[in-house]
């Protein structure tokens, strides 16, 4: 069994706890329920942004813990303060470490749009992400039959959420892409092995067509690489261990957009 169809196996057994404790009708009462949603999209294709979605994460299956006690309000701010356009949570509590706690703690905290990163599978996690505060959820086509990742696209349409699909080939462009998406991030790291390349997000930028707005996600280091990237098309750079690892996340970020003269 891989990694991912293991997280997989474990969410859904999860979901099951959580629906039996909080049901949707509580979500649906929360403090941002009824709140409205800020547009990654459009934080992306603001002139003199940087692009980077600065990523709040403890730990990793590949890794271990990263910073187990991270301080995620602390950092959430710093990341905004050094420059990041957006910030990303990532909510999932055995391979993550995270917690739907980080993500209402980042909304409190921030204006700025946010991303619930999980394996969302089920319409139930969508109502959870809208109760915490999140603007934006992950779709992980890996995770996903086509038919379900549009369905969960077009729910979370309804709750004023914007999608981003995660795609690792060609063939997951042209099965998964629909109406109801947004945004299409590449992900330079496979689900199964693990491993890193950003020539993954180079060979796939051509086959995203340009109604959705591309986002390159993980191994990504320097800004020679985020211009690079750039230029052939992505507007959103997605970074998480780049910074996580280092002592303060926020002067990590800080530092890499300024090691020379960035042009947003």
């Amino acid at each position: 069994m891989s990694i991912l169809n293991e997280i997989i196996a474990h969410k859904k057994k999860e979901l099951a706890e959580k629906k039996e404790l909080v049901p949707i009708k509580r979500l649906s009462k929360q403090l941002y329920f009824d709140g409205p949603c800020l547009s990654l999209k459009n934080y992306l294709l603001k002139p003199n942004q940087s692009g980077i979605i600065a990523e709040i994460k403890r730990k990793s299956p590949s890794k271990g813990f990263i910073k187990k006690y991270a301080d995620v309000k602390a950092i959430a701010t710093s990341y905004m303060q050094a420059g990041a356009t957006a910030l990303s949570v990532l909510t999932d509590e055995k391979y993550f470490g995270g917690t739907l706690a980080d993500l209402e703690e980042v909304r409190k905290f921030n204006f700025c749009p946010v991303l619930r990163k999980d394996f969302i599978i089920e319409e139930y996690q969508l109502f959870e992400a809208k109760a915490y505060g999140a603007d934006v959820v992950l779709l992980i086509a890996s995770a996903l039959s086509p038919a379900a990742c549009k369905m969960l696209a077009q729910q979370a349409k309804q709750l004023g959420l914007e999608t981003l699909l995660e795609v690792h080939n060609q063939e997951e462009i042209e099965l998964y892409l629909n109406e109801h998406i947004d945004l299409v991030g590449v992900n330079n790291r496979s689900l199964h092995s693990f491993d890193i390349s950003l020539e993954n997000s180079y060979d796939l930028i051509e086959g995203i067509p340009a109604d959705f707005t591309a986002i390159s996600e993980s191994g990504i280091q320097s800004i020679e690489e985020i211009e690079s990237l750039r230029k052939v098309g992505f507007k959103g750079f997605l970074m998480g261990s780049r910074f996580m690892q280092e002592q303060d996340p926020g002067k990590s970020l800080y530092e890499l957009l300024n090691s020379q003269q960035y042009v947003a």
